[in-house]
Formats: structure tokens, sequence, C-alpha cells
């Protein structure tokens, strides 16, 4: 966030407006949080304005809590606006721009999940997913170990788009790769059999050999040849959507289906849960078994008993 671009709530004095602009550089790093942090902020500024608040020293927690309570969205979303004002507010405070946080005293509200709302594939339609794709182009290739890669390693699309030809090894003979989490955190693991085809087919045939290279590249439109820069999350999202309708599969799937997908199938195959957790790199097996949809399986057989 640029000091020109804070919103005038924050930027009282050149102080204030550098404490922010360092919250959104230096200390908030992932750009996705970064992002989403922003906008919290710039809504709530907005809405101070409305009601004649102009200076950031004079808000209290009232007037959180009433902003709070006028957010017409879903619960986790109203939770993560609040916790991006309260980090913010914390910020500054430590900063000596503000005595106290007005957020700290909030309570967002109640908010529990059992089950994600990721979509996820049967294992049926998973391979009628990778079978559907055309491997006679290079693009087909590419999109099969890339669909492929977060299938059996329950890797993030964030993680796979920045992965490097570097980040695939070889290691007591079997392949592995090399995910760069969030965090900065580094997470390896061994290839699945089909994996490990998929990827040093599209690698050969691309003549991928720069180790510093993308390891999943852009295409130039509909040329069918690689660029040297990677492929971008949206990229990755519309090149999804494709292959879906491509193989007839009617589920609105996204890129994080995969990681649910291959997490439910370990699961319902024999998998535990607590290796599961190391394989997604989850920092709690609770939010590992948010990806489990084994039960949905189970609902669906017990709803075929209505005979009517």
């Amino acid at each position: 966030m640029p000091s020109q671009s804070v919103p005038a709530l924050y930027a009282g004095d050149d102080h204030a407006a550098r404490r922010t602009v360092e919250f959104f550089t230096a200390h908030v790093r992932n750009p996705n949080t970064r992002k989403a942090y922003a906008k919290a902020a710039a809504e709530f500024a907005s809405w101070c304005k409305t009601v004649g608040i102009e200076d950031l020293r004079l808000v209290q927690p009232v007037h959180v809590a009433t902003w709070v309570e006028g957010l017409e969205l879903a619960a986790p979303s109203v939770k993560l606006r609040l916790a991006a004002i309260r980090m913010l507010f914390d910020w500054l405070v430590v900063g000596q721009v503000i005595p106290m946080n007005p957020a700290s005293s909030v309570r967002g509200p109640r908010h529990s999940v059992k089950k994600g709302k990721t979509p996820v594939l049967g294992a049926d339609e998973a391979r009628e997913l990778l079978d559907a794709i055309d491997t006679t182009s290079l693009v087909g290739l590419r999109d099969r170990a890339l669909i492929g890669l977060m299938v059996y390693t329950f890797a993030r699309v964030g993680a796979v788009i920045k992965m490097r030809v570097e980040d695939v090894y070889v290691q007591n003979r079997r392949t592995w790769v090399r995910l760069h989490e969030k965090g900065g955190k580094r997470h390896e693991m061994p290839c699945h059999h089909n994996l490990d085809e998929y990827l040093h087919a599209y690698m050969t045939a691309a003549g991928l050999d720069a180790a510093k290279g993308y390891l999943f590249r852009s295409a130039v439109g509909r040329t069918g040849q690689l660029t040297e820069k990677p492929m971008s999350q949206s990229d990755v999202y519309r090149m999804i959507g494709r292959r879906a309708i491509k193989a007839g599969i009617a589920t609105k799937i996204g890129c994080h289906t995969f990681r649910a997908t291959g997490i439910t199938e370990y699961l319902r195959n024999g998998g535990k849960l607590e290796v599961a957790q190391q394989m997604a790199n989850h920092e709690s097996a609770r939010t590992t078994g948010l990806y489990d949809r084994r039960d949905d399986q189970v609902s669906l057989d017990e709803v075929e008993r209505i005979m009517i």
C-alpha cells in the first residue's frame, strides 16, 4: 500500500501514514492476506468517514462494534475483517500512533465449521478428468502434471505455481518434489508413481533443463508454445474450468478441489489423519479434518434408502 493511497483515517500525520504502510509491507508478508486486510482497512475508513470520524484517535470500541454489526456478510468474512482491523490497530499502538486498540474488546460472530465447503471429486471423476486431457500437446502434458501434482501431494496452487525445475529431483531412486508453502516453509514430498510419470513426460517434452526456470509456464495464446513466465493462479483456475467442461464434470470445481480430493481419497483408503496432516503441511489436524469428505458418500448412500 503506497503512502499516497493510505485512507485519510490512517494518514492524520506522516508518522501514522508511514506506520500504516509498514503494516501492509513489512508486517503482512503474504500477498493474499495483504490484499484482504487492505480491503478491510479501506472499508472501515470509508465507514468512519460516513459517520463523521476523521481522526483515528477518536475511534472507540462502540464504533468498531457498530461497523461489524452492519456488515451484511457471512460470518467468516466478518471475522476476517475484524481480525484485519484488530491487527492493524495493534501495530499502530506499538508504533505509538494511538494509545489503545479500539477493536481488541470487540467480539465477532460465532462461527463453527466441522466440514469444509471446497467441492471435491470422487476418485472416478478425478481419473476421468486426468484421462480426458489431450497429452499429444505440450500444454496438455503441462496441465496433467499440474493437476496431478495437486491431487497426489495435496499441494496448494500458490505453492505449485512458484515451483522451479530444480524442485523436482531424485532422491534414493525416487522422484521428489519441493514445495514452497505459506510463511516461507519448505515442504518435500515423494511422488506417487502416476505423478512421477506425468512430471517426467511434461519436463522431457518441454525440454526443461534450466534449474532456476519455472516449472509450470504460461502459454502464448493458442500456439501451444510455452513462455519463460510462470502460470498465475487465475491461469490455473481458468485451465481447470476448461478441463472440467471437456471431461463432462458438472461439479463447479476450483484449484483447492484437488487438495480436498487427494486428502479425502487418502483417508478413504485407510490413510491416517495425522499422516495426512503432515502431507498437507497443516499446523493442525483439525484443519486437515475439514478436507475429509468421506461422510458425503455415507450421507448419499443413506438418502437412497428413502424408497418413494
